[in-house]
C-alpha cells in the first residue's frame, strides 16, 4: 500500500529502501513476469546505471532512423517491471519493429523466448552513478554520504536485488545466440563498434547513414541537450506520491559525464577494499574473473 505519511524525502538510506518498495507493485511485478514474449523482441536488461538508457536510445534510433517524437523514452521502449503500475499497455503498438522493453530482471526471471542486450559497467562507476542519481530523488540531497549508501544499499547483503547476482545470472549466457552481452567502457571506446553489433544482432540493416545518425543520437552532448526526453520524469509523475515522495526536479538524471573512471577520485578507500572483497567473494570465486578488468577482456575478445 502507498505511504500515508507527509511527503517528505528520506534521509538515510534505511528509509530510502522503505520508499523504494513501493517502486513496483506485486501486481505490477507479477505481470512483468508472466509476459509472453515475441521472438523477435529485444530486452534490453543491464544492471541499473550501467547503461541502459543509452542502450534505449540506440536500439530506437536503429529501428526508427532517428525517431525523436515521445516524451520521455519509457513511452517507447516500456520498462516492463514498471509498465503496469505506470498505465502502460506492453502489447500495445510501438513505433517500428523490433519491439523493445527496458528491464532490470535477471535472467533466471526474465521472460524467455526473445533477445537480450546486457551492458555491464564496473561496479565502482556503478555505485557512483547510482549516488548521484538517487540523490535529490529518493533521498534529501546531502544527507546520505556515498559511503553510506555503499554500505547500506550496494554492498549489503540482505539486498536481494544487487549488483552481484544480477551478474552472477547473465555472465553464464554470454555466449546463446539470443543474448548480446556488451562491456559499457568498451562502447564508450568504440560507439561505433557497439553499434555495429547491436545492429547487427536486432536485425536492423545498417547503412553508413543511419549509423552516422547513431552516433550522434546516442551521443552525450544529444542526449544532455535533449535531457528531458531520458530523465524519468513520466516515471516520478506516476509514482512519486505512492512512495511519499515531495514533487521535484533535482536527482534522476541519467545523462552525466559520460566517462568511465569517475570513481577514482570519490570512493574512499574503505569503500574500494570493500567493494574489491564482494568482487572476490560474490564474482571472482564463482565466475573466475579476478577482477573487473578480467571480464573486460573477456567481453572484448568475444566482440
Amino acid at each position: 500500500m502507498p505511504v500515508t505519511a507527509p511527503m517528505q524525502r528520506p534521509r538515510s538510506v534505511g528509509e530510502m529502501m522503505q520508499r523504494v518498495a513501493f517502486m513496483i507493485t506485486p501486481e505490477g511485478m507479477g505481470r512483468a513476469l508472466a509476459f509472453q514474449p515475441r521472438p523477435d523482441d529485444v530486452f534490453i536488461a543491464p544492471f541499473p546505471k550501467s547503461g541502459t538508457t543509452w542502450l534505449q536510445q540506440i536500439v530506437h534510433t536503429l529501428r526508427t532512423r532517428g525517431d525523436m517524437a515521445f516524451e520521455e523514452i519509457t513511452q517507447v521502449i516500456p520498462w516492463l517491471e514498471l509498465a503496469h503500475d505506470m498505465g502502460i499497455d506492453v502489447e500495445a503498438g510501438q513505433p517500428a519493429r523490433p519491439r523493445a522493453f527496458k528491464t532490470h530482471l535477471g535472467w533466471d526471471q526474465v521472460p524467455k523466448g526473445a533477445r537480450y542486450i546486457v551492458s555491464v559497467r564496473d561496479p565502482r562507476d556503478v555505485l557512483v552513478s547510482q549516488f548521484h542519481f538517487w540523490n535529490g530523488w529518493f533521498y534529501e540531497a546531502g544527507t546520505v554520504s556515498i559511503d553510506d549508501l555503499a554500505m547500506g544499499l550496494f554492498l549489503n547483503p540482505n539486498v536481494p536485488f544487487n549488483y552481484w547476482p544480477h551478474l552472477q545470472s547473465w555472465w553464464p549466457q554470454r555466449e546463446r545466440p539470443d543474448v548480446l552481452m556488451l562491456c559499457y567502457e568498451s562502447m564508450l571506446a568504440d560507439p561505433e563498434a557497439a553499434i555495429r553489433r547491436i545492429a547487427a544482432f536486432i536485425g536492423v540493416p545498417l547503412d553508413d547513414a543511419l549509423l552516422r545518425l547513431t552516433l550522434e543520437h546516442a551521443s552525450v552532448d544529444f542526449m544532455r541537450a535533449h535531457a528531458r526526453q531520458f530523465d524519468d520524469h513520466l516515471v516520478r509523475e506516476a509514482r512519486d506520491h505512492v512512495c511519499g515522495l515531495p514533487p521535484s526536479d533535482s536527482g534522476g538524471h541519467k545523462v552525466r559525464s559520460g566517462k568511465a573512471g569517475g570513481h577514482e577520485a570519490v570512493l574512499s578507500d574503505a569503500v574500494r577494499a570493500a567493494l574489491d572483497e564482494a568482487w572476490q567473494r560474490e564474482i571472482a570465486g564463482p565466475l573466475g574473473l579476478p577482477d573487473y578488468a578480467a571480464l573486460r577482456r573477456v567481453l572484448e575478445g568475444a566482440g
